[in-house]
């Protein structure tokens, strides 16, 4: 590991000037952000509009600088290493979402890994989240054997799917409401109220970002660049209320089957979403959709006269949490059952370390740091990776047992933090950042 006598870090707010130019040293972070993730340098014009959306999200940048720099290397000014926060709120299952901490937009050039910068990045993030007050901290992983050691864990999944649309395609009943075209650009004002209604709905949801308006509206793909190609619909309930879209688009004659890719698709309710997919599968000249954001819990297969119609191609880990603060984060979090359970966390940074019992009471969450004593053995043993797994009820707690990653400590105590973190309704989140 190199000195970081190295190297300077330097944390400061993206921002852009008066006449809508990026400020250098975003810039400069922001083209290191994307070498990083291998994209396409961006132009003048693509750069300021990301660094744009980095505003709009509120994002602190981090970079690490090398104090030297070889004749013909890459310059000082360019950050070696990448890191980004952001705040945004999480749907728990409880009354109300929780602020969150979200980690974002981590690289560190090839040249300088293994001098222990993502450490210094990360646990000095940390260490400010907690002076911040929050009590999660959360990231969606590019590699995921990376974060377990900070105490992040994986706390919900997403599923790519691919869906045949030919002549088999049919709804075992026809779902209620109507759906219709709209110009893409329409999303910019019908899709955040949408969304919101989603997002209340659903725990494991993380709000949106403006990065998404532009990708729904086909203003600005993933590398920053116009998508004309992105076209949309919208679903409305049987009152005429819009409470669902859908922004997709062709994916070219030279790909057989004829294929549509889902860009975006949010649905207020379990009707929306079968009404989408009923337009969908109508589509002329197409045989088969593909979507990478598919929910784990999905009723599709379930509403087709044929569920082989709908295939899984991947299984993708989607949202990491972090326990900052055990027993705020656990009292915000909503409950299906009552009882009791006591976990004996282990965390190395020191922030979820400790024992706590939990109670659940008419479905509200309270939490008590207790003493570690012979005489009382708690429930389970776990890590604080494990625990951000445990979080959101998206991980059965016999499954990390059958993992060696949780340790039962009294009978029935895998049984009890089971039924007692089982999530008021299915762990699913549609916002990757």
């Amino acid at each position: 590991m190199a000195s970081h006598d190295e190297y300077d870090f330097r944390t400061f707010p993206a921002a852009v000037a008066e006449d809508g130019t990026p400020d250098p040293a975003s810039a400069a972070w922001l083209q290191a952000e994307t070498r990083g993730f291998h994209d396409p340098r961006k132009s003048e014009k693509v750069l300021a509009r990301s660094v744009e959306r980095l505003t709009a999200d509120g994002r602190r940048l981090t970079g690490v600088y090398a104090r030297t720099a070889p004749a013909g290397a890459l310059g000082v000014e360019v950050p070696v290493a990448t890191f980004a926060w952001f705040p945004s709120t999480l749907n728990t299952g409880g009354a109300e979402p929780l602020d969150v901490h979200l980690v974002s937009n981590v690289t560190v050039r090839p040249t300088h890994r293994r001098r222990g910068l993502l450490r210094a990045m990360m646990t000095a993030d940390l260490e400010q989240a907690v002076d911040d007050g929050y009590a999660l901290a959360g990231l969606t992983a590019s590699e995921a054997g990376i974060y377990r050691r900070f105490g992040f864990g994986e706390a919900s999944w997403v599923r790519h799917v691919t869906v045949t649309t030919d002549s088999r395609f049919r709804m075992v009943a026809e779902p209620r409401g109507r759906c219709e075209l709209i110009e893409a650009a329409s999303l910019r004002t019908i899709g955040p109220e949408v969304f919101a209604r989603f997002h209340a709905g659903h725990p494991g949801s993380i709000d949106r970002h403006a990065k998404y308006w532009d990708r729904a509206t086909g203003l600005a793909d993933d590398k920053g660049e116009p998508d004309d190609a992105v076209h949309a619909a919208v679903h409305y309930d049987q009152s005429g209320a819009v409470d669902g879209y859908v922004a997709y688009r062709f994916q070219g004659w030279e790909k057989e089957p004829y294929t549509l890719g889902i860009v975006d698709l949010v649905a207020a309710d379990d009707e929306a979403y079968l009404g989408l997919w009923d337009f969908l599968g109508a589509v002329d000249l197409v045989e088969r959709i593909e979507w990478e954001f598919a929910p784990m819990d999905d009723p599709l297969p379930f509403a087709l006269t044929d569920s082989r119609l709908v295939k899984t191609t991947f299984v993708e880990d989607w949202l990491w949490l972090r326990v900052l603060d055990v027993e705020r984060a656990f009292a915000a979090r909503g409950y299906a059952n009552d009882g009791e359970a006591v976990l004996d966390v282990t965390d190395p940074l020191g922030y979820a370390a400790g024992v706590f019992r939990l109670r659940v009471t008419g479905g509200v969450g309270s939490v008590e740091r207790v003493d570690r004593s012979d005489s009382m053995t708690p429930d389970a043993v776990v890590d604080a990776a494990a625990l951000g797994s445990l979080y959101l009820g998206g991980v059965d707690p016999r499954v990390l047992a059958a993992a060696g990653r949780l340790s039962e400590r009294a009978p029935g105590g895998v049984q009890r933090l089971r039924a007692l973190l089982a999530p008021v309704a299915p762990v699913y989140g549609i916002t990757h950042f």
